[in-house]
């Protein structure tokens, strides 16, 4: 290459590559950062390409992408075999199989994306890929991690190999509470759930895990300053030691409402919401991949059908193996949800409950004015959701950083309620009278009332977070102006390439 091409450079701010690691969980969150960074990345010459994973796509996938505005585009990378894991292998083994199998393929395409006039400002791999930190670090490309839950599930994630070294038990058996600063103390058993068992080929590659997201050069996080203040101030005070890398809170990402007609309400669910008075519905819904067992369906239904309060629940097939099952989309059980429902339990709560199979349109359900109340597996999509529409909330954690999600939210935020730890049977079951009281407190109680004004004071600020001036807004430019920072020479840009 000659000497004027070798001195010229590339505006990397206009064009940023995003991964997104399987699930629904990560790819809206991932997508949702793409649109803002073609609208507020620095004007209208700012794109971006989001890459997924053919393993596990689903119709949530290809409709997602479908959504997305012109000037981002998208790259899916081959399937890559997994007929050797276990069929039994947690959904955590599965994913990060996926990305570590798919680095080759992720190599050619970002090397392509390089050679092309819009070139590589900065690469965004979410929580789950921190392995793909290590080709953009070959490539010579700036490298982030998008962290699409909270601060404090990343602070426990980083400090994993640190844990790993330092003991020898289980840590569910830790006799002292884990102290990460400025997090509320977490048990051994509110921990990860992927970390609970070291015999698990889980958590091994969650060591791994923690290990990579160092690779990265700042944390992009979808959380905001009220929501995590004083994990944010302890977090910025080691990256001013060099400990970790920056982070920048610019959440709440959230999906915007979709109206109430059509397909959003084929069930009619709104509908019957609209004839219902303020604040009186429990919406149950435990995420797009949570399960509960034959049993807890029982139990939980004839809660809240003892209860007494309006009820909307989204009922999904039940799952004595596990509580995931559900987390990579439903196979096709040419059956009803419905029907692993109590006997006649439809009939009896006609009027006072609704029963919608599989999926409802959550962020419309959320905003309705007769909702006064959400039993929620804690996934961080689903807690900002709640919290941006001003929806206290009844934690039902059943895997990843749920639990973790659910202190935070009961004991810091005062956002949740949760079921007395002393009420839940040897065999992990919340019985059927626990769940009917903590209904009723959350609805028409003192507690429920108290988490409701708190609600209504996140989402004032939730509000505020991406107002021109808001601390999100701030966050996501100074991102911004760190890649706008990054020029390269075309010539080391195709040397990095060549590599």
């Amino acid at each position: 290459m000659g000497k004027e091409a070798a001195t010229t450079t590339k505006k990397r701010a206009a064009h940023v590559v995003l991964l997104a690691s399987p699930g629904t969980g990560h790819l809206l969150p991932v997508a949702e950062l793409a649109r803002r960074i073609v609208a507020h990345g620095g004007g209208a010459e700012s794109t971006a390409t989001l890459v997924t994973y053919t393993n596990f796509s689903s119709a949530d996938l290809y409709s997602t992408l479908a959504s997305l505005p012109p000037s981002v585009s998208t790259a899916v990378l081959p399937e890559v075999p997994l007929g050797d894991l276990p069929a039994d292998a947690r959904v955590e083994t599965r994913i990060f199989t996926v990305v570590k199998r798919a680095l080759p393929q992720l190599r050619d395409l970002l090397r392509s994306l390089l050679e092309s006039p819009s070139g590589v400002a900065a690469f965004v791999a979410d929580l789950l890929s921190p392995w793909a930190l290590q080709v953009a670090v070959e490539l010579g490309v700036p490298r982030y991690l998008f962290c699409t839950t909270n601060l404090m599930a990343l602070s426990c994630m980083l400090h994993v190999p640190e844990l790993d070294r330092t003991t020898t038990c289980e840590f569910r058996d830790l006799p002292e509470p884990v102290h990460l600063p400025g997090c509320v103390p977490l048990r051994g058993a509110d921990l990860l759930d992927p970390i609970k068992n070291r015999s698990d080929p889980a958590y091994r590659l969650m060591v791994e895990l923690g290990e990579n997201q160092r690779l990265a050069q700042g944390f992009i996080v979808n959380t905001f300053d009220a929501m995590e203040h004083e994990t944010l101030v302890a977090f910025k005070e080691l990256s001013d030691k060099g400990v970790y890398p920056p982070a920048y809170a610019v959440g709440p990402f959230v999906r915007p409402c979709s109206g109430s007609g059509g397909e959003a309400d084929k069930h009619g669910c709104v509908r019957w919401l609209d004839e219902q008075p303020d604040a009186s519905v429990l919406y149950v819904c435990l995420g797009s991949g949570g399960t509960l067992s034959n049993k807890q369906t029982t139990e939980l239904a004839a809660g809240l059908e003892a209860s007494g309060q309006r009820f909307l629940m989204v009922v999904r097939f039940p799952s004595d193996k596990d509580c995931s099952a559900s987390y990579f989309g439903t196979a096709e059980h040419g059956d009803d949800p419905l029907r692993y429902l109590p006997e006649g339990f439809v009939e009896r709560t006609r009027g006072v409950g609704f029963c919608v199979p599989l999926w409802a349109p959550q962020v419309e359900i959320l905003n309705h004015r007769a909702v006064g109340g959400f039993l929620s597996h804690c996934g961080w999509n689903s807690t900002l959701e709640a919290v941006t529409a001003g929806v206290p909330t009844l934690a039902w954690p059943l895997y990843a950083e749920q639990r973790m999600n659910d202190v935070m939210l009961s004991e810091r935020v005062g956002l949740a309620l949760r079921p007395s730890k002393g009420s839940i049977r040897d065999d992990g079951i919340v019985p059927r009278e626990e769940v009917a009281a903590v209904a009723r407190e959350l609805i028409a109680g003192h507690k429920g009332a108290a988490a409701r004004e708190k609600a209504r004071e996140l989402q004032k600020t939730a509000a505020k977070a991406w107002a021109p001036d808001g601390p999100s807004r701030r966050a996501f430019k100074a991102v911004v102006a760190k890649w706008k920072e990054h020029e390269l020479p075309l010539a080391c840009s195709a040397e990095a390439a060549e590599r």
